[in-house]
């Protein structure tokens, strides 16, 4: 039996150690969960530049569009319940090692939800070092997201956004066929 995949990504109010998950998407295949959270903290501008997430009082917006949202909690929950779903998949995203896995487990420990999470996942694959490994001799100048997508598949998308950053991923993934 093939294991299932999970590609998952979140956008956050910055790039610092203190940051908040802002959103989260996981797809696998055509299952995919994209949800929202207003943050504690306050966005950086920079984050806000890229992302074109925005709060004011309170609410969230997407380029000026309020987004519904819900608490860490019921995201982290929802997401949760996706990976059951899919049967422990392996979770995968793209530098995850360095800032996402950190910041969801960070978040997940703070909610006690890191039993729940670790045993309904078979583990977690950062992305960027198979890239590098499977793509070695391309002689690529860039190994992020956004360069491998256009390199391998040709195709531009709206990068920072969590939910096109998976499917693109996913679809990037196909394309770098790594073995068992």
């Amino acid at each position: 039996m093939q294991e299932s995949l999970v590609f998952f990504d979140l956008e956050t109010t910055g790039l610092g150690r203190d940051c908040e998950i802002v959103q989260l998407a996981a797809v696998s295949g055509g299952h995919f969960l994209n949800l929202y959270v207003v943050p504690r903290c306050r966005m950086e501008r920079g984050a806000s530049r890229v992302t074109g997430l925005r709060v004011r009082r309170q609410r969230l917006y997407l380029r000026r569009r309020l987004v519904p949202t819900n608490s860490l909690r019921e995201v982290l929950v929802a997401f949760i319940a996706f990976l059951r779903m899919l049967g422990r998949p392996l979770v995968l995203g793209h530098n995850i090692r360095r800032f996402d896995c950190p910041l969801l487990a960070r978040a997940l420990d703070q909610l006690d939800l890191g039993v729940q999470f670790w045993s309904a996942v078979s583990g977690c694959v950062d992305t960027l070092p198979l890239a590098r490994e499977t793509l070695k001799d391309r002689g690529l100048q860039s190994f992020r997201q956004t360069d491998l997508v256009r390199e391998l598949l040709g195709a531009d998308y709206e990068a920072h956004d969590a939910l096109e950053d998976v499917r693109a991923l996913q679809a990037l993934y196909g394309e770098l066929r790594p073995s068992p």
